[in-house]
């Protein structure tokens, strides 16, 4: 039998070539955000009170009204505002967030763009803040999951007890070949699964899970249909009922984590949640990645974007490991 050769789709293949070609200067970058926004530069003016031609301003990150001068500003209320950082700089750390499924380091970040590793983790931090989304599962059929992720527990496996601070829980829930959910909780009790299964899936969904008890009586809400699958008794397949799918997805995001970041703090690790969905539930998009990251730059502006930290989580103080 001859080996079927995998190959990216066309029209989601861009090179650092592409890249290159694209935005070869930081004016380019900035054409292109002020394009996203406001396309041909026909933008409402304040002074003039209406919409009217804007032109770029020599020099500045601003573009001017044809008839009374009034700015605009592109990089205002996006990741790049007041920032004094290149725009290419952030546009190449933004391929490279795209280029991946599982993740790049900031200090591969660093390395590639010629920043100091505090400015190229605080890039990748605000990279992730597009990334972000508010999303209400809609397919018949979702898994719903939990897991653990954090320190190891020597000599342990399976469910940390009650109190354990060492590890957070995760609730993942995901449509079969659709959308992915991943948010970081406080327990694995029935209050806070049924809570979030209520808030993300949609009612009269079938909801597959393993057989842990805090799931029971998710047929009494929402007229879900629950159906289980019992792990515990080594059954992971019986007919279509299964977690494999959320379970595949859990897999990317340990493996990416514990190769790519080695760790990540609590206070960071639904940054690092929304990262992975993201890609996850753009896999099969008719767009690159990194362009699809792009646009949420529009699509966000004008959103209050929270200081970052100075605090480093992906190699802490004391660790082992070294930053790759």
């Amino acid at each position: 039998m001859k080996k079927q050769r995998q190959s990216i789709p066309t029209e989601q293949r861009y090179s650092i070539r592409d890249f290159d070609h694209q935005f070869p200067t930081n004016d380019a970058c900035l054409e292109y955000i002020k394009e996203m926004r406001w396309p041909d530069g026909i933008a409402y003016c304040e002074k003039c009170e209406k919409e009217c031609k804007h032109y770029r301003v020599t020099g500045r990150t601003a573009y001017a009204c044809e008839f009374c001068g009034n700015h605009i500003y592109p990089l205002a209320g996006t990741i790049f505002e007041k920032t004094t950082t290149p725009l290419r700089s952030w546009f190449h750390a933004m391929f490279l967030m795209g280029a991946t499924r599982c993740g790049v380091s900031a200090k591969q970040i660093q390395r590639e763009i010629v920043v100091t590793y505090k400015t190229a983790w605080r890039m990748a931090k605000q990279i992730r803040t597009l990334m972000a989304e508010e999303i209400t599962l809609e397919g018949s059929s979702v898994e719903m999951d939990e897991t653990y992720m954090g320190g190891k527990r020597k000599g342990r496996r399976g469910r940390p007890p009650a109190g354990d601070g060492k590890k957070t829980c995760v609730v993942g829930m995901v449509e079969r070949k659709g959308r992915v959910v991943a948010l970081t909780a406080t327990d694995a009790t029935r209050e806070t699964l049924h809570g979030i299964a209520q808030e993300r899936i949609l009612p009269e969904s079938v909801v597959f899970t393993d057989e842990l008890i805090s799931y029971a009586g998710l047929n009494e809400i929402n007229g879900y249909e629950h159906r289980r699958i019992n792990h515990s008794a080594g059954v992971y397949v019986l007919g279509d009922v299964h977690t494999q799918t959320i379970d595949g997805f859990w897999s990317l995001v340990k493996r990416g984590i514990g190769g790519v970041y080695h760790s990540v703090s609590k206070k960071y690790l639904q940054s690092y949640l929304n990262e992975y969905s993201y890609r996850y539930n753009r896999r099969n998009d008719s767009q690159p990645m990194f362009t699809s990251i792009l646009e949420q730059v529009s699509l966000k502006a004008g959103q209050e974007l929270k200081s970052p930290s100075a605090e480093v989580v992906e190699n802490p103080a004391g660790s082992s490991q070294e930053p790759f």
